[in-house]
């Protein structure tokens, strides 16, 4: 029996390993068109659950930054883009399908243009490098089968709840955790190209995170969380900012200069 499981495993992994954006090897079980019904389930299930915000002026601003980056994307796909209004969730989010969602708590946080095009470069990455694809395939070898696309449709709550956290919208104890650093800092840096070829300024990502770090009090351990320690995250981002600034010029000397009045 073990040596069926092994082979089942093996074979899953040659026929869909695939390669993220910065050369990650990840698993990719799930067709496109899956992810991108999962992601609009799970968009829909939000948006029933969530107060909508109708301020005219937070919406506008913050469809400007969103509009912005995801214009910088491959394909004319129209992202629809959410505001919550709950000003203590300092949070967003994107998924499949083309779905972005911003909570207003996390206003307070990224208070300029450019630290929001962080935020979002950085939840935009998760989608285009298949972030949540590679979650779902990993859970699903780990819990010793596929399936966990019949449980976001007709499982349980909690079963529901765990297809939300692979999504992206929840932390992942156990075998996952490493995976979900690994993950986070590569959006971390996708989202700093992505941001300065929108014609934002990537500096501004150091910033964020440096008010994130005043806002977030204490953190877990680093290997107990999914999400690298701010000082990890602003080292790395650090690094990158040379080879960002390179395209934030460029983006500038073509005329990408995003005018979005965050009021």
């Amino acid at each position: 029996m073990l040596r069926r499981v092994f082979i089942v495993v093996v074979t899953a992994w040659l026929s869909a390993c695939a390669t993220s954006p910065l050369g990650h090897r990840q698993l990719q079980l799930f067709p496109d068109s899956d992810m991108a019904e999962m992601g609009a389930t799970a968009f829909q299930q939000i948006k029933q659950k969530t107060p909508v915000s109708t301020n005219p002026e937070i919406n506008q601003y913050v469809n400007c930054v969103a509009n912005a980056i995801t214009s910088e994307l491959q394909g004319n796909r129209q992202w629809e883009v959410k505001v919550f209004d709950e000003p203590a969730s300092v949070n967003a989010f994107a998924l499949p399908g083309g779905k972005i969602g911003v909570y207003t708590g996390i206003l307070k946080v990224a208070k300029t243009p450019d630290q929001l095009a962080a935020v979002l470069g950085h939840e935009v990455s998760h989608v285009i490098a298949e972030h949540g694809n590679a979650r779902m395939s990993a859970a699903a070898l780990t819990q010793g089968g596929l399936t966990v696309a019949q449980i976001f449709t007709g499982g349980s709550p909690a079963q529901q709840q765990q297809i939300l956290g692979l999504l992206g919208l929840g932390a992942q104890y156990g075998i996952l955790l490493p995976y979900g650093r690994s993950q986070e800092n590569e959006a971390d840096l996708l989202g700093l190209d992505l941001m300065a070829r929108a014609g934002f300024d990537p500096r501004s990502a150091v910033d964020l995170w440096r008010n994130m770090a005043a806002a977030g009090g204490e953190q877990p351990p680093e290997f107990l969380s999914t999400h690298p320690s701010h000082e990890s995250r602003i080292e790395a981002l650090q690094e990158r900012i040379p080879r960002a600034l390179q395209l934030y010029h460029r983006a500038q000397a073509q005329g990408r200069t995003p005018h979005c009045a965050s009021g």
